[in-house]
């Protein structure tokens, strides 16, 4: 089955994961998905991220650990995909809002 906005798919599978508590998250891989992973990791949202083979056979797979605190506070407290690829969003880099309050961080 064919992915129209396969960093939205990532988005909602960590999204979900997180809301559930899950410990770890898998979806297949890309090149894109490993460096927002790798992004994550630096910024202290998953603890950390590794690539393997698919054990179904096609492709690789992308797998994050997730990170909650010492009372299972989530680290990762809201995800938006702003520009989709039916609605483009296009700004200059003057112009792009802080997230929350300076304290979240923009993935460009």
């Amino acid at each position: 089955m064919t992915m129209t906005d396969p960093i939205a798919d990532m988005l909602s599978r960590l999204r979900n994961a997180n809301m559930a508590y899950h410990e770890v998250v898998s979806m297949p891989s890309s090149s894109v998905k490993v460096r927002i992973a790798e992004i994550l990791q630096k910024e202290g949202y998953i603890s950390g991220y590794k690539v393997s083979d698919n054990p179904e056979g096609f492709g690789k797979t992308l797998t994050l650990d997730l990170k909650y605190g010492a009372n299972r506070e989530r680290s990762i407290a809201g995800l938006r995909r702003v520009s989709k690829p039916g609605l483009r969003v296009y700004a200059k880099s003057t112009g792009l809002p802080k997230v929350l309050g300076g304290l979240g961080v923009a993935i460009i």
